[in-house]
């Protein structure tokens, strides 16, 4: 068994203020015998034209504050930032880190689906991503998710049959008709459709912003689609239980992974 925190927090655009929001999130996991924490996406600073001026390379103070926490910690850490890009003020890489106990940054993941939908065009400010991750941390194979990624079944398909034990999708959900309710749905069909768990972590609203942006309901769901946890709207930091017996006992009864005839419509 793992235990994993879901540290739903409130982002500001001050990533000074953010990294101090983590850290203390980061502690109180740690206090509560967590070995895995999930931070949301766009940890670092809301999201806004100023990403691209408030980004920063992967060895700058923020993921460097995080890593520090996870070494004195020892606890495994994702988190959504933004990383500068290839030309200064130029697009950015929406990218989830992921340090292990020991600090050490061990994967990056940057975001593949960008989400220029609902009126938003995240693709003026960011750079897709190109490749899929799976990362060990904590003893567990975890596939890393950002947000719109959620929509797209197909990228989940590719995290298990690359070894994924747990999906970690760290969102920063915008509000609106029928968002909330995409949301619920969709993490728990990433879990029933794959037979695997789903760590779901998104922002918690900040009262002071007015973009939309964090509407919470970080969850963990198990690979039956039953939501073990689920936080509501306000700041939280809960830590889980991952029990792989769950994934070994509902593969048994419903093996739709071994089912699958992928040569059906291929010529």
């Amino acid at each position: 068994m793992t235990r994993i925190a879901l540290c739903q927090i409130p982002v500001s655009e001050d990533p000074v203020v953010n990294l101090s929001r983590a850290r203390e999130a980061l502690r109180a996991a740690a206090e509560d015998g967590a070995e895995l924490a999930i931070l949301p996406e766009a940890t670092l600073t809301r999201y806004g034209r100023r990403i691209t001026d408030l980004a920063e390379p992967l060895d700058g103070p923020f993921v460097t504050g995080l890593a520090e926490t996870a070494k004195e910690t020892g606890l495994a850490v994702v988190a959504g930032v933004f990383e500068t890009g290839e030309e200064p003020g130029g697009r950015v890489h929406n990218t989830a880190v992921a340090l292990d106990g020991t600090g050490t940054l061990v994967a990056v993941y940057r975001k593949i689906h960008l989400f220029d939908s609902f009126g938003a065009t995240e693709s003026e400010l960011v750079v897709p991503g190109e490749e899929p991750v799976v990362v060990e941390l904590a003893g567990l194979r975890v596939g890393l998710v950002t947000c719109y990624d959620i929509r797209f079944p197909e990228l989940f398909r590719e995290l298990v049959d690359r070894g994924a034990d747990v999906f970690a999708v760290i969102a920063a959900w915008g509000s609106g008709p029928m968002k909330e309710e995409h949301w619920a749905t969709l993490v728990r069909a990433r879990a029933i459709e794959n037979t695997t768990w789903v760590a779901a972590v998104g922002q918690a609203p900040n009262p002071e912003a007015a973009d939309g942006f964090g509407i919470g309901r970080s969850m963990l769901i198990d690979p039956m689609g039953v939501v073990h946890t689920d936080l509501g709207p306000a700041p939280s930091v809960r830590t889980c239980v991952l029990d792989p017996q769950i994934t070994i006992a509902t593969r048994n009864a419903l093996p739709c992974l071994e089912h699958r005839r992928l040569q059906v419509g291929r010529s």
